[in-house]
């Protein structure tokens, strides 16, 4: 418990030095645009279905946008994995925020706490594992219009049992 006390005042900590640059460096003039004109709806879904395996994923993530150049999003994630001998259900929040420096880059800082309740089969039995996992990614990609396709690293990954590797892919899409 104590341990994701000092977790949740570290991504605290880490978004309001993130943000509070950004914050002061708004324009008068977009203060008058309407709040819902400066949201963007983004996330996952996935489905992979095959023999003896189901895999379930989705995780909506709502952006605002504070300038032209930075938005911070939250969102929810849940993913669903069973087949013969394994069965996972996880499910947490997501914070992140993305900054665009030119028009064709992307940088961003993700933070995902998930819950993890794994059980799977071994010649020993049944066996469960239940914990909270967090994730903290900086990534960049290529932006173009709503679209920006590029890589992430896990700076906290320590071979969890939730990430196979830090390094992941993405495609962004924001409407």
């Amino acid at each position: 418990m104590k341990k994701m006390r000092l977790t949740i005042k570290m991504i605290i900590f880490s978004a309001l030095c993130l943000v509070n640059p950004c914050l002061n460096a708004q324009e008068v003039s977009s203060l008058d645009t309407d709040f819902w004109d400066k949201v963007k709806i983004g996330g996952g879904i996935g489905v992979n279905v095959g023999n003896n395996f189901t895999n379930i994923a989705i995780s909506p993530t709502l952006y605002y946008s504070l300038t032209e150049e930075v938005a911070v999003g939250a969102g929810i994630n849940t993913t669903y994995i069973k087949s013969n001998t394994y069965n996972s259900l996880l499910y947490g929040v997501s914070g992140a925020v993305l900054y665009n420096p030119i028009e064709t880059l992307q940088l961003s800082a993700e933070v995902d706490q998930l819950r993890a309740n794994i059980s799977y089969d071994t010649y020993l039995g049944k066996n469960e594992n239940n914990f909270w996992n967090t994730a903290l990614f900086l990534g960049a990609g290529y932006r173009v219009n709503n679209f920006t396709v590029g890589a992430r690293y896990n700076v906290l990954n320590n071979n969890n049992q939730i990430y196979a590797n830090a390094w992941m892919p993405f495609v962004r899409v924001l409407f």
